[in-house]
């Protein structure tokens, strides 16, 4: 690190050149060295979740933990390393796949917070070879190149530059010397993470410098993602009839008048709130002709199943509309992207729904549903998205499965671009963001568990 203080301060990053009053990470703090005595119950939560992936009969077992420990908001943020080994299944009846018989050297990021452990991101240096991906690889061939490489001096130097332009494009400032050139080796290593991610995607994305770039993995998926997504069942909603209709070859919902303007959750992971109301929008639009801009904030501080700013369903939060009587509109109850006292006035009602109903996870249908009946609030795995800038991603398979989405989003269309099929998004992190604050994702391959998650509001 050191190495790299006459670059800041050749750049001006740091105090006494050009720096202004600071733009902090919410809650951050150094990272200590933890006891393995501290590291126990998140190890043993993380160890958990990855024996879920295992075969059928297969155990991890626990050889060893080191790690580290930092303090993020109300909760500690565990950044651990783990040596795992997978014990014979001794059931030939259950088990599926061959076992490993070498260790699993494992990293995993563990947010504990309100008593409760979310496991943010995960890697181990090898894996079961048998679980294939697209074209047959394999995940332990794509999980090593993701790793952090270390840096040439001279690629250095020209990061460092390409730094000073990230600072002055998004108005970033850093109170210390510490402070700018830990911001700085996080924008390096998170430019050779997107280069990475490049040379894997399989379709048209290109990803690189983006406003989130200073933030470490962990910090962006504990603010901006939602991780109740893979782990809580919401309230049941009645499956979709098929409505036996073949699906148009093209889609799009915002040249008629069904999409508001790209919103913007800041640092509160709402993603459900926003990708509900957007539904709701779309549906109140073709009932009623009118498109209204929705409230948000009225979910975050009056849903009481979900969790505000901590995540959320969206099968809840079309419980918790019929619950309230409707909703406000976002010029009636206005976004403030923090978790407030529930303001809800019945007089200001609006917009109110009927049902909700849970649609098939066949894409040919989903197209055919969006295109006969409105957007549509779907979940999806937000692997790359922190760097995505434009295109059509279409991540491999192992890299983003569809069984950890983590953020909610809105389809509000489908098409091809150069005969590569794609869903258009609407993403809740304003027009900065990807294409004026729009995602195109792969159509067709189930990539990023799109179609895992796609549900609709009622409005009769």
């Amino acid at each position: 690190m050191a190495s790299w203080m006459p670059l800041l301060w050749l750049l001006g990053l740091l105090p006494g050149a050009t720096s202004a009053p600071p733009r902090r990470a919410p809650g951050a703090q150094a990272w200590e060295p933890a006891s393995p005595e501290l590291l126990l119950r998140p190890a043993r939560f993380a160890l958990e979740l990855y024996n879920r992936d295992l075969a059928a009969g297969a155990r991890a077992v626990l050889r060893s933990v080191s790690g580290r420990v930092r303090r993020a908001g109300l909760g500690s943020l565990y950044s651990l390393k783990m040596t795992l080994e997978e014990s014979p299944c001794d059931n030939p009846k259950v088990c599926q796949l061959p076992v490993s018989d070498t260790p699993q050297l494992c990293s995993f990021e563990v947010l504990y917070e309100l008593e409760k452990h979310t496991l943010l991101s995960w890697n181990c240096d090898t894996v079961d070879t048998e679980i294939k991906g697209d074209k047959n690889d394999t995940l332990s061939s794509f999980l090593p190149l993701l790793k952090e490489d270390p840096l040439s001096q001279d690629l250095s130097v020209k990061m460092a530059s390409i730094f000073k332009q990230f600072v002055t494009t998004y108005n970033r400032t850093y109170e210390s010397e510490e402070e700018a050139q830990w911001r700085m080796s996080i924008f390096i290593n998170n430019m050779v993470r997107a280069e990475k991610i490049q040379a894997l995607d399989r379709g048209t994305a290109q990803y690189g410098v983006t406003k989130f770039s200073d933030l470490t993995e962990e910090e962006f998926h504990a603010i901006y993602l939602n991780s109740l997504l893979k782990e809580e069942v919401g309230k049941k909603m009645y499956p979709v009839k098929s409505i036996g209709d073949d699906a148009p070859p093209e889609w799009d919902w915002r040249k008629k008048g069904a999409v508001t303007k790209v919103k913007n959750q800041g640092m509160c992971g709402s993603c459900w709130a926003f990708s509900v109301t957007g539904n709701v929008e779309g549906q109140w639009f073709l009932k009623q002709g009118d498109l209204l801009s929705l409230s948000e904030q009225e979910l975050v501080d009056c849903d009481k199943v979900d969790k505000a700013c901590m995540g959320g369903l969206p099968s809840n939060a079309y419980s918790a509309i019929k619950t309230l009587g409707g909703l406000e509109t976002e010029d009636d109850y206005s976004y403030s992207g923090h978790l407030q006292t529930c303001s809800f006035s019945e007089k200001k009602v609006k917009v109110y729904i009927n049902d909700s109903v849970e649609l098939s996870q066949n894409e040919q249908e989903l197209a055919a549903w969006l295109a006969k009946n409105g957007p549509i609030s779907v979940a999806i795995n937000a692997f790359g998205m922190q760097f995505y800038r434009h295109g059509i991603s279409r991540p491999l398979r192992p890299l983003c499965s569809p069984w950890l989405i983590d953020h909610a989003v809105l389809l509000v269309g489908y098409g091809n671009r150069s005969d590569v099929p794609f869903w258009a998004i609407k993403n809740s992190w304003g027009t900065d963001w990807g294409e004026e604050g729009y995602y195109y994702l792969h159509r067709g391959s189930g990539a990023c568990g799109v179609n895992i998650m796609a549900s609709s509001a009622v409005v009769n």
